[in-house]
């Protein structure tokens, strides 16, 4: 391994290289945003970030700006991580990566069977926030951001502003499936993140283009034609149709 810049959202430990030499790389796995790489003795835990990507190029490709470490492997390339705004992070565990610290308080993935109607209707019961507040918090469910709380939200008829502890059994059931729906529709074509965000084959995610409310007002709702709105919720843009959501 070899890091070029150590100051990412959390340093690098400065013993990580020499841990990592010799090593095998077992499997790779993800818990919410976080990529699990297994080797040998330990976990890497990698965070992309808000602008983080990983590569694989030839051993010897010169660095970019904003690539910050490699890790080479006997095949003769290279992991490459390139962030702009540093916001990425790396750390290393030698215990179960799901007792580390940034893992343990996590709540079930989206796309799971252990996340339903029934169990959001449950977490909300005594829950005063705003559900928009709500969907986005890691323990209550991981991997909800703001584009696809808005979007969610719209497809369940559900106003961000709402109570969470307003929602019916029956809305909870709707909001758990819409806010799978968007997340699957969005994993099949690429997803939306930034605008100058890119795959790992160097290509946009375009469900920007099949979204409903968000970065859309002013404009007609796609459903009844009354404009989107937009406001602003725990310092983040939120995009709703006051018609259709309730």
């Amino acid at each position: 391994m070899h890091v070029r810049e150590r100051r990412l959202r959390w340093p690098i430990a400065p013993h990580l290289e020499s841990t990592l030499r010799g090593q095998t790389v077992r499997s790779v796995d993800r818990r919410a945003k976080y990529i699990l790489i297994r080797l040998d003795t330990g976990t890497l835990i990698l965070h992309l970030g808000m602008s983080g990507s990983l590569r694989l190029v030839k051993n010897g490709t010169p660095p970019k700006l904003h690539d910050h470490w490699d890790i080479g492997v006997d095949s003769g390339w290279m992991l490459r991580f390139h962030d702009p705004r540093r916001f990425g992070s790396l750390h290393w565990t030698e215990a179960d990566p799901a007792l580390h610290p940034l893992l343990a308080k996590l709540a079930p993935e989206p796309l799971s069977p252990a996340f339903d109607g029934d169990y959001l209707h449950r977490t909300t019961r005594k829950r005063s926030v705003a559900i928009k507040h709500l969907i986005m918090n890691s323990q209550v469910v991981v991997g909800v951001g703001n584009i696809y709380a808005s979007e969610a939200l719209f497809r369940a008829r559900v106003s961000p502003r709402r109570a969470a502890r307003r929602l019916t059994r029956q809305e909870a059931k709707k909001l758990a499936q819409s806010i799978k729906d968007v997340l699957g529709e969005a994993i099949k074509i690429g997803g939306t993140t930034l605008r100058d965000y890119v795959n790992a084959d160097g290509e946009p995610g375009y469900f920007r283009q099949k979204l409903f409310v968000y970065e859309r007002a002013g404009e007609a709702c796609r459903v009844c034609k009354a404009p989107v709105r937009q406001f602003v919720q725990g310092q983040r843009s939120t995009y709703w149709c006051s018609t259709c959501q309730r």
